[in-house]
């Protein structure tokens, strides 16, 4: 596929997580046309780090520089459980596609915080 584009790339990463563009740009502070606008124009190395960030991807992969598709990456609950509380748990994990309720979320760091002092 050496004609995907990033757009391209950011769309297929939303979709494998059950994610709409719009959903992804409010996610992360974007206006809701951002990736849209990057069909025709240059994105802001600053912005691509926070889509690469929030996928878990390489820039160099959302610029088509790496084509190695991302894998599926292990979470480490016992590391997820002692991130701080606003931490962006929607963006490792959820359960059929769909975030965590809250409460799930307390019930994981109540169960697997201790097993970092272990």
């Amino acid at each position: 596929m050496a004609d995907t584009t990033t757009f391209d790339r950011i769309k297929k990463l939303a979709e494998k997580r059950g994610k709409s563009l719009p959903t992804v740009s409010a996610d992360l502070n974007f206006s809701d046309n951002l990736f849209y606008r990057w069909k025709t124009s240059n994105p802001k190395a600053t912005d691509l780090a926070k889509v690469a960030d929030y996928f878990h991807v390489s820039v160099d992969y959302l610029i088509g520089r790496d084509t190695t598709e991302p894998e599926n990456q292990t979470v480490d609950l016992a590391e997820l459980a002692n991130k701080p509380k606003d931490f962006d748990w929607d963006s490792v994990l959820s359960v059929g596609g769909k975030p965590i309720p809250e409460e799930d979320k307390e019930i994981i760091r109540r169960l697997f915080a201790h097993k970092l002092s272990d």
